[in-house]
């Protein structure tokens, strides 16, 4: 019995080449029981003309599910489902059931519930996605990534890909880190005094959790990024939200409680003010005053293409009371989950004892195979692309905002890759963003960011990362025009 060639049919906006499409609707179609043992398929000639693609591609594609045993062939008589193909599992799903536990008495601790910005899952789909953070394909150099992901991979790089890195992370990387990116920041790091972390957020939460407990003050910027305010909230320290002004953190209004500090000097989140360097000594004289610890989190410093980025406060500090955080989420790609703590060599052995206990190590060919990348010229390469091509997009962006009449409320002063914006007071941007969603507009609200059950509600986000120059201002002319109605 054969199989209709009626049953395929190519995805119009299918992912992959068309060859491995053809594998996988195959595949799934044996996997879900949907294609029997002994089925022959339609014949290459046949399935290429029902699909407009070429014999070849059709033939290299059975070819791949031969070798794989989901085909067999028989002479000239074609391809058939393999007797030896994946039988499709018997799944019936189980079914709720009652249950006799007080999940409200029975959860020690809650970390749900905290204030979280939220993205449509489909938010590629949107015509002008004005979100942050995210990474542009177009932008992306994704064919050294994956050469350098298959050199990962190979018989030379074993021990990288299965070894476990409990007590160190890969030396490549660590090099290239200590050798290369932090000196572009002024930074000098032996090998002893870095560990890679599973981003920034990972980093945050190892030096609160080293350098914090309950008799202990944290101090952090308002308004600050959201899951940092979170990951503290869900500690035992006592937190002191201090308001930034447009040159970041005023030293002069840390309390004198004051055990750890927050901050983000080079490019504020989410405001991207800029702290000057004689406030950034302030900082240092001040915390050096207090005894306190710095945690700097020195996110987008690559993506300076207005000027210079200032010195990183690690850089000026003298004591070593400075831990500084960095990551390849925004140069990158944020799924990537990689960044890296810098701080003297007792914090960093607690950093990496405490990193064992949770998560052992960031996986080690995901590291092996970002040194390449690194270290083989091609992020370097991507920055200046992105920089050339962000630059542009800023251009764009500041021109549709002043002739549409709205207000800037931070704009980074080096580049970056979003605009921090005010509506008038009485808009509120939550609903804003939920009501330009059927414009196929994505805005992110600003309420999250502060602290309290005040929060402002209109500000807002313009991230440009994502969406190309020639939607720019059509997107922009949307959301004045619904902040007018509003």
């Amino acid at each position: 019995m054969g199989i209709s060639v009626d049953t395929f049919f190519l995805e119009l906006n299918g992912k992959g080449t068309l060859q491995a499409q053809i594998q996988q609707m195959i595949a799934e179609g044996i996997l879900s029981g949907r294609f029997h043992v002994g089925e022959k398929l339609p014949s290459s000639r046949k399935l290429a003309a029902h699909l407009g693609v070429s014999r070849i591609t059709v033939t290299l594609a059975y070819t791949e599910l031969l070798a794989n045993d989901y085909l067999t062939a028989k002479g000239r008589s074609g391809y058939f489902v393999s007797h030896n193909a994946p039988v499709p599992p018997k799944y019936t799903p189980v079914q709720k059931r009652d249950e006799n536990v007080d999940w409200s008495s029975a959860l020690a601790r809650k970390f749900s519930g905290g204030d979280v910005l939220t993205k449509p899952s489909d938010w590629r789909e949107y015509r002008y996605p004005f979100i942050y953070g995210q990474a542009d394909r177009k932008l992306f150099d994704h064919a050294n990534w994956r050469l350098c992901a298959v050199r990962a991979l190979g018989h030379k790089d074993f021990a990288s890909l299965t070894g476990d890195y409990v007590d160190q992370d890969d030396p490549l990387l660590i090099e290239f880190i200590a050798r290369h990116t932090l000196p572009r920041r002024g930074i000098a790091a032996r090998p002893e005094e870095i560990l890679i972390t599973m981003g920034a957020q990972n980093a945050l939460w190892l030096a609160s959790r080293i350098l914090l407990n309950r008799n202990r003050t944290a101090v952090i910027e308002d308004p600050c990024y959201y899951a940092l305010r979170d990951l503290l909230n869900r500690s035992d320290c006592k937190i002191t939200s201090v308001p930034v002004d447009r040159d970041g953190l005023p030293p002069e209004m840390l309390p004198d409680e004051t055990d750890v500090i927050f901050t983000t000097p080079s490019h504020q989140s989410p405001t991207t003010a800029t702290m000057p360097v004689d406030r950034r000594n302030e900082l240092l004289r001040r915390a050096r005053e207090l005894d306190a610890m710095v945690v700097e989190d020195d996110y987008e410093f690559e993506l300076s293409f207005l000027g210079a980025p200032s010195p990183a406060l690690k850089s000026m500090d003298r004591d070593g009371r400075v831990i500084y955080v960095g990551s390849f989420s925004k140069s990158l790609f944020p799924g990537l989950r990689l960044g890296y703590i810098v701080g003297s060599e007792p914090f960093i052995r607690e950093a990496r004892a405490l990193r064992s206990l949770v998560l052992r190590h960031p996986p080690g060919h995901i590291q092996r195979t970002a040194a390449y990348f690194l270290s083989l010229g091609h992020y370097d390469a991507q920055i200046r692309r992105m920089s050339k091509t962000l630059a542009l997009r800023r251009e764009a962006l500041d021109i549709a905002v002043e002739q549409h009449g709205l207000t800037v409320a931070g704009r980074g002063i080096m580049g970056g890759s979003s605009l921090w914006m005010s509506a008038p007071e009485h808009v509120d941007t939550t609903r804003l963003a939920r009501d330009l969603q059927s414009q196929s507009v994505h805005i992110e609200p600003g309420a999250p960011f502060f602290k309290g059950p005040q929060q402002p509600r209109n500000f807002f986000r313009l991230g440009y990362s994502s969406i190309s120059r020639d939607r720019i201002a059509p997107g922009v002319k949307l959301i004045a025009d619904a902040i007018r109605s509003a």
